[in-house]
């Protein structure tokens, strides 16, 4: 039901449109949304909001470096996609950040490793993947801490990136992630591609991320998605021919 609850949240935030952030109230839980309008560069004002209002927190939602792409993938469970994903940036010779679970750290050893020895960044997206304004500060710490902690003591590997479960967050949220020496990432570009049995068109995924490219921009994927793992190359090579690193 959590995970459901957790989807819902996700889509209406892919699809939100542009309002401005606001520092949030201690204690609420904001959804984020990068919106659909754009600057001149085509990045999404609520990304760029979004940066203004809260990178005193080191949280971000595109990255400053405006030649660059960077492709983030969340981890909440495996469905026979990442070794896949991991053959196609390793050809491709790219990194990406990959967001993990406590279940997924802990359930595949195999896989997690081999993105420490590809090169990959690891980050936090919270041990039981729940939605950290909701929780009080005790348990919030518990969240990001313990699963910090396990990979530590199973991997060798220090976490320095978290990313909020569900996309919600607060200024609490963020502050305290802070404090624990994280920095928090959203997204300035997603679509909806977690839902396993409505998968897109592979075609139309390809041209509908082409089509939203732009400098800076933070690229959420999920690795349970077949039609990510079937255009990645291609879109790793879209972006490059549009003059992006990655």
């Amino acid at each position: 039901m959590k995970l459901k609850r957790c989807c819902a949240a996700l889509l209406g935030a892919v699809l939100l449109l542009h309002v401005p952030a606001l520092p949030a109230a201690a204690g609420t839980a904001i959804g984020y949304g990068q919106g659909t309008q754009t600057d001149a560069q085509n990045v999404p004002l609520g990304a760029l909001d979004f940066d203004k209002a809260y990178q005193k927190y080191d949280a971000y939602a595109t990255t400053p470096d405006r030649s660059r792409i960077v492709l983030t993938f969340d981890q909440g469970y495996e469905n026979g996609y990442t070794a896949s994903i991991l053959d196609t940036l390793k050809e491709k010779h790219v990194t990406a950040i990959f967001f993990l679970t406590g279940d997924y750290a802990k359930r595949e050893g195999e896989l997690v490793e081999r993105m420490i020895a590809e090169g990959h960044m690891l980050g936090n997206h919270g041990m039981t993947h729940a939605s950290l304004p909701l929780l009080t500060e005790a348990a919030a710490l518990e969240e990001i801490g313990s699963l910090h902690d396990y990979m530590i003591e199973r991997y060798s590997y220090k976490m320095q990136y978290l990313r909020c479960p569900c996309g919600e967050y607060s200024e609490d949220t963020l502050r305290l992630a802070q404090s624990l020496g994280y920095r928090t990432v959203f997204w300035s570009g997603a679509h909806v591609d977690w839902i396993v049995d409505r998968q897109p068109d592979p075609a139309a995924a390809l041209e509908k991320l082409t089509a939203q490219a732009h400098g800076g921009e933070i690229l959420l994927l999920h690795s349970v998605s077949s039609t990510n793992a079937q255009i990645l190359g291609d879109l790793i090579d879209r972006f490059r021919e549009m003059g992006y690193t990655l």
